[in-house]
This record gives structure tokens, sequence and C-alpha cells, in this order.
């Protein structure tokens, strides 16, 4: 298994050295790293606390995870209106120290026997809260650090640090909550945040903000003009339609599958732990490859054929079974495919959204795109609970796994699959309402 620093080594290869040279850029890259860390260990802390611990059943833990991405859909367009406005460097420390502080509480209310699911519930929504401000901040920050022609070596740098996260993340939390305590786990993950604070606190560059006028607009008008900027481009609709299509039914098969692996495959916690992380590696190749393919197949050629894959691979899950010895290698061979697939178009989307989105609406771009995307997901995790406790975890796995195919017959069917080699070029925001756009880079 690649280690973390082997990520460092194999992502500076695909970037290029002036890229690496930045140092507000390699300090961003360890913060997103220890941020992510910590986010990917607590998404398999908390499900599977309330699984061990409480043994919560199938409603109760889609009831977990719809709260833990609630705030996606409640709080998405307000903050993509405030960043657009704010530095982002500010942002993403005080949003680390946050969730610092959340897992660290409940760490001590879990050595003291006082954590339990109406807690987990509270912590769950907390850190999702904090999480949608450091997400759509660290998307900004990029644009305002790197070149143009960088976007895409830049995002695959940044998504390979995610890549390292899922490797460890995973595997750490399911090792954590099966062999020792919750509470150890949840202290684990706040020290990863707070390694982020310390890193991104340290970049010095003076952070340039587009210009506001005067009498800035409301954040109500704010967020209509982000709004009416992407449906207005083709390509944007189409990856909010794919977006929406993929969360709704990765929540729904998540929620299914983190139910499914223990109770119906009699894995533990520490194997869960480590069927997830196989993501990680597959991954932290996506993010590799992610570089190099666009330039030579075209983005729509690589956005559509990654999704098929990685998305269509889960199929292969409901017909495993515990008595088998091939279990667990299929699941690991899964998790690959599945990671790898989506890193290539995760890395390939954010270029692409980057790339026709002007300085001064990056913000509320990224913003309106994680809103219809995951708003949805808190009604995927519900439906997957449903569906398993209705119809059976074998039957459920196997709809909800179905619905992932809607992602990439959406990209298929839209202006994303024509896309060429090249990225395309920024368009003009609506006029009007934020003055007139500076066409050079802030």
């Amino acid at each position: 298994m690649p280690s973390a620093s082997s990520a460092v080594s194999d992502s500076g290869r695909s970037v290029p050295p002036s890229l690496w040279r930045n140092a507000d850029f390699r300090r961003l890259w360890v913060g997103q790293t220890a941020s992510q860390l910590g986010e990917h260990t607590s998404l398999v802390v908390l499900p599977l606390f309330a699984v061990l611990t409480f043994d919560a059943s199938a409603g109760e833990l889609g009831v977990l995870r719809a709260v833990g991405q609630a705030p996606v859909l409640l709080l998405s367009l307000f903050v993509g209106a405030w960043v657009d406005g704010r530095r982002t460097r500010t942002t993403m420390v005080l949003t680390d120290a946050g969730r610092a502080l959340v897992l660290g509480a409940a760490a001590a209310a879990g050595l003291s026997g006082r954590l339990g699911l109406p807690a987990l519930l509270a912590l769950a929504f907390a850190a999702g809260a904090l999480s949608v401000f450091f997400d759509v901040a660290y998307q900004v920050s990029l644009v305002r650090l790197v070149e143009r022609d960088q976007l895409v070596r830049g995002n695959s740098a940044l998504e390979g640090s995610r890549s390292a996260a899922q490797i460890g993340g995973p595997a750490v939390g399911g090792a954590l909550v099966s062999l020792l305590s919750a509470p150890v786990a949840a202290a684990s993950n706040a020290l990863f945040f707070a390694l982020s604070c310390v890193s991104i606190r340290r970049m010095r560059r003076a952070e340039p903000i587009p210009e506001r006028p005067e009498h800035a607009p409301r954040v109500w008008r704010r967020i209509r003009e982000g709004l009416r900027f992407v449906a207005g481009d083709a390509a944007l609709r189409a990856v909010c339609v794919a977006s929406a299509a993929f969360q709704f039914s990765f929540a729904a098969v998540m929620t299914v599958y983190l139910l499914f692996l223990p109770r119906e495959l009699h894995l533990s916690g520490t194997v869960v732990g480590l069927a997830l992380a196989a993501a990680g590696p597959g991954a932290l190749l996506g993010s590799l490859l992610a570089a190099r393919l666009p330039g030579r197949f075209g983005y729509g050629v690589v956005l559509v054929s990654a999704a098929a894959l990685g998305d269509g691979v889960f199929l292969c899950v409901p017909a495993l079974h515990a008595s088998s010895a091939l279990t667990v290698p299929a699941l690991l061979a899964v998790g690959f495919v599945f990671g790898l697939g989506g890193q290539l178009v995760n890395v390939a989307v954010m270029a692409v959204r980057q790339a026709v989105t002007p300085d001064r609406m990056q913000g509320r771009a990224a913003a309106t795109i994680t809103f219809v995307g995951m708003g949805v997901t808190p009604l995927g995790s519900l439906l997957g609970g449903v569906l398993a406790q209705e119809w059976g975890l074998r039957t459920g796995l196997l709809m909800t796994a179905a619905g992932m195919l809607l992602s990439p017959a959406v990209m298929a069917l839209s202006p994303l699959a024509r896309l060429g080699r090249h990225l395309p070029a920024s368009h003009d925001a609506p006029g009007g309402v934020d003055g007139p756009q500076d066409p050079t880079r802030v």
C-alpha cells in the first residue's frame, strides 16, 4: 500500500516544478491532506460507532448519514456567496479549528460515557457544516494561487492528497473503532484537523480578492447570480445533473453497504475499513492519470468512460457471499476500480468548472454545483435505509448500485461528452450585479 510520502513524490512527477516551488501551494497541499485524513477517518468512525456500539438499525444509520450531509443542502449557496468576498486561508483555518474542537469535545464526552446517538447526530451535523466551508474555500484558493494552465495539474495534486487520505483514513478509523474505542478515533481526527490549521495558517501570500462594488448586493441577489450563471452554461448544467444523480445513488449505496459488509458478509470493523480504504490507491492512480489522459483522449471520453467504469463496478458486490474466499479480494478490487474512475471524473470536472468560471464567480459556482449535487445526499441516505429495511440488504444494494449508472448516462448525453483535449474558455458572468468583469487573474 503506498504511503502518504510516496503520494508526494508520485504527484510531484505529474506537476510542473514551478507549481511545487510555490511554497503556499505546498502548504495548501499539506493542509488539504491532513484535513482529508480527518474527514475520511470520521466518515467511517461515526457510522461504525453507531452500528457496532449502539446496534443502529438501517433506518437510524440512514438518519445519521442524512444529518451529516444536510448542511450541504442548507448552507452551500450561502457559503459560496460568502467565500467569494473573503480570504480563503482564514476560512480554512477557522473551519478546521472548529472541526478539531468539535471532535475533541466528542472524544471527551465518549471517555466520560456521555456520548450517545443524539450526541453523534449533533457531531455529524456540526462537522458537516464546517466541511461545507472548507470544501468551497479550498477550491477557490487553488484558483487564486495558480495560473489557469496549471489548474488540471494543481487539482491532480490536491486530489492526490485526497487519495492518500482515502488510503489511510478508513483503515485507521475502522481499526481504531474495532480495536480501541470511538473516543480515541475522534481524538485522532481532531489531531488531523489541528495539523491542517498549522500548515494552512503558514501561507504567506497576500491573497487577492475580486473587487466588489461600493454598494455590495444582498446575499440573496449574489446567490441568484451564481444560480443563473451555472444554469446558463450547458456544460455546468450537465455537471449539476450528473453530480446529483451520482451523489443521490452513492449516498443510498453507502448506507446499505455499511450494513451489508458487517451483517451480511460478517466482516469485522477493521476489514470494513480496509475495504473502504481500497478506493484510496485507485484514487491515487486516478489523480496521476488525470493529469495526462484528458490531454491525450479528450475530456469528454475520459469523463464518460471513467464514470461508467467506476460507478458500474458496484453491481458486482451483491453477488458476494461470506463463505467465499474471494469475497475480501473482490471488495478490495471493487474499491480500487471505484476510486480510479471516480478520481478521474473529479479532477476533470473540477478543472472544467474552474476553467469556464470567471474568478469573481468561483465560490458561487462551486457552491451551486455542490448544492445541487450534494444537496440530494440526505434523501439518498434515507432511501438506502428504507430499501435495506423493506427489501433486504442484498436486494437494496443491487437496486441502489444500479442507480449509480444514471450519472455516466447523463454525461454521455450532454455537452460534456463532446469536450476535446483542451479546457474550454472562461465565460462572462451575468452583468449588472457585481459590476463589469475584470479579465485579469486576481
